[in-house]
Order: C-alpha cells, then structure tokens, then sequence
C-alpha cells in the first residue's frame, strides 16, 4: 500500500510582479493551495513604477537566459500587457566596444536573437537620433516594452484560475517558525496563516522580514528618477535605446511621448531612502541633467518639453543580483527579492525557477544554475557578477 504525500501549503509574501508570478508558476505545476498576502494593493510597490523594458542583455549567464526564457510570454500575451515589440538597442563608445563583443557572443550562445549593427544601422533605425560619439550598437529584434501592472495582474489571474487565493491589505509582520521549520506567517493584526512554505518576496521590505529571523540579507532601497518628455510630434515604434555612452535609457510613451531614466549609479549610495516615505518627483537638478543627455543624444525632436516626473525604489543587493533561494538552516523558507530594476523581464522565469526550488529542489534549466542565486554568495564574498562589465553602468547590465 502506498501512502500520498501530504499536501502542502504556500503563503507568498508579496503581491507585486515577482510573488504573483510564483504563485501562476506554483498553481500551474499543481501546488494549489497558495495564498498570496499583499501589504497594500496588487502591484502596488516598485511593480507600479517599472519602465517596463523587455530585453535580454545582461552580463550575467543565467540572468539573460532568464530574460531569454520570459521572453515568449510577452510574445504570446501581446497586448493584453501592453507589449510593443519595437526592438532594443545598447549603444557603447569606444571603451565599451569589447565588452558589447563579449556579452552580446555571450547571448548568441544562449540562443538570444541579438546582432552587433554599425552607426550607420542605428542611424537608420533611430533617424532623430545622434550617433558620432557611438561607436558599436547591439540590436534585439524582438525586445521592446510593456506594462510591468498588466503583467502582474495577468500572472494574479492565471494564479486565481489555478487555486490560488489572493488577499490585499494583509501585510505580515512576521515569519513564524518552530525549531528548523516555517510554520507560517502573523499579520499585522494578529491573524495567523498557517503554511509548509513560505516564499518572501517583498521587495525593500523582505531584508527586515530576513532580519526579524536572525538572516542576514543585504539590501538597500535606492531611489530612481523618471522622466515623461513630449518630443513635439507623434512618435513610431523606435527601438528602446540603452545609451551606455551618457548612461540613460529611453523608450516611446504613448504617441507623442518619452520615457528617460538614468543608468548613472556612481554616487547611488547617496540615494538610499525609506521605500514608504520618499519624493515621488524628479529634482530640479535630476531634470537639467538628463534633459541635457536626452538633447545631446536626440537633437532631432522638433519641441521637447518635460511633462512630468516621478521616482522609482529598486530594492537593491550588493552585487545589483537578485536572491532566488531556499534560506538555509530554516526548512520551508524561500527568500526572492534583490531585483535591483531587473525584475519585469524575467519575472516569467523568475516564478518557474521557485517553482522549481519547491517542487523539486533544484533548477531543472542548466542555463540557470540556482547556485547563481544563492543567499550565501555575500557572506563568502563571491558576488554574482557581469563577466563581461561596462565601465561606468556594470551594475545595470
């Protein structure tokens, strides 16, 4: 006589892009008692401020095996997330042109759909744009933007119509164990939900969930300006441009609109804030700076005018590499938080690879090795890092 495994029971902590995309990935493979707890509203936190690019360039292996992985979901969804396939470029200058050589072979190793393109191709996909101080290009084809909230309440959807159970305004004060295992979690009014497993995947707020429980997990909440600026005419689908050169990125908003966000993280220590109480607009100095990028770069709008601003908070580790990983030493416990803005694109993978972690214990994908992310990394001081780094964005890509 065989015995069935007892069923087990999920919280997710967290019901921004990441949790609701484990929770679909928990329910799809059959794990359907999940519960997702939210603090606030769905996608409330830094999912509501995502720039939302879809791209694959990253330095690091597996993270752009992720990213290649996810890649088909935005395909496939359309516009029911609002995905506008119109390509994505990096720019470098001559100091970057090695590494651009590097990482994007890197991807083509991967199986990623990426070329290396001259000036002259760029000139031709962007014609507002200028490109004497660019020296290579790499192109996506199929890399564009999306709506980081329509992703996230897809994912909710697809988990609800699996099981799962979704609760708002239920933030959770604590992570209840009993000797080496999770019991569950307490909510801030006193409720307790019990479960086998508990996946933290809070954001800023998970290093004090981590540290409530004796776990050391480094994050710091950093502060990002964003800017809309109206180029003066109606814009077509131009290619999203990561412009390492003058370290900004940009992507069409709208018909006539753009988005500008900054790839300079020099001084980034100096922008640590507290994620619930911070300026959500851009200062008058951030605007003059990336107002004279975005001129520099893009001499061909006919009356640019910003329209307005706000401010986004990554949650971020240091090496700028998320944790996805079983928290040793408490079974049952899985921390995923660490995004540091690279979340939206390979949110799809993200939430297979904890399902993976749960369900079987380890990756079943060889291109993205769990060890990668592994909480451990810190302490034993091998940081998981570009091979290939850009000087002055390397945390970004």
């Amino acid at each position: 006589m065989t015995t069935q495994a007892p069923a087990r029971k999920a919280v997710i902590i967290g019901g921004g892009l990441i949790g609701l995309s484990i929770a679909r990935a928990l329910t799809e493979r059959g794990l359907n008692d999940v519960v997702v707890l939210e603090r606030g509203s769905l996608a409330g936190g830094g999912t509501g401020k995502s720039s939302g690019i879809v791209r694959t360039h990253y330095g690091v292996p597996s993270i752009a095996a992720m990213a290649w992985r996810s890649l088909p979901v935005f395909e496939q969804l359309g516009a029911e997330v609002g995905f506008r396939q119109t390509g994505y470029c990096v720019l470098v200058g001559e100091e970057n042109v090695e590494p651009l050589r590097a990482n994007t072979a890197m991807h083509q190793g991967l199986g990623v759909d990426v070329e290396l393109i001259d000036r002259e191709r760029l000139q031709e996909l962007w014609p507002m744009m200028n490109v004497d101080d660019v020296a290579l290009a790499s192109y996506e084809p199929r890399g564009g933007f999306a709506d980081a909230t329509q992703l996230a309440l897809q994912f909710g959807q697809q988990a609800r119509a699996n099981g799962a159970r979704i609760r708002q305004n239920a933030g959770v004060a604590r992570i209840l164990t009993e000797g080496d295992k999770v019991t569950g979690v307490e909510l801030l009014d006193g409720e307790v939900v019990d479960a086998d497993i508990v996946v933290t995947a809070a954001g800023w707020w998970s290093g004090k969930l981590m540290a409530d429980l004796g776990i050391d997990f480094p994050v710091e909440a950093y502060r990002s300006e964003l800017l809309i600026v109206d180029a003066g005419e109606r814009l077509p689908d131009l290619p999203v441009v990561s412009d390492l050169v003058s370290l900004q990125y940009c992507r069409v908003e709208g018909a006539g609109q753009f988005l500008v966000g900054n790839s300079d993280h020099e001084d980034f220590q100096k922008k640590f804030v507290d994620p619930d109480n911070y300026s959500n607009i851009a200062t008058e100095a951030g605007i003059e700076k990336y107002a004279e990028k975005l001129m520099h770069r893009f001499p061909g709008f006919p009356d640019p005018s910003v329209t307005h601003t706000y401010a986004g908070v990554y949650d971020v580790p240091p090496d700028w590499n998320p944790v996805i990983a079983p928290v040793g030493g408490i079974d049952g416990l899985v921390l995923c938080a660490g995004f540091a803005g690279h979340g939206f694109k390979i949110s799809p993978a993200v939430g297979d690879l904890v399902a993976d972690l749960v369900l079987t214990g380890d990756s079943t994908d060889p291109d993205i090795p769990a060890s990668d992310f592994r909480l451990e990394r810190f302490a034993e001081g091998t940081p998981l890092s570009s091979l290939h780094p850009y000087v002055g964005a390397g945390e970004m890509r």
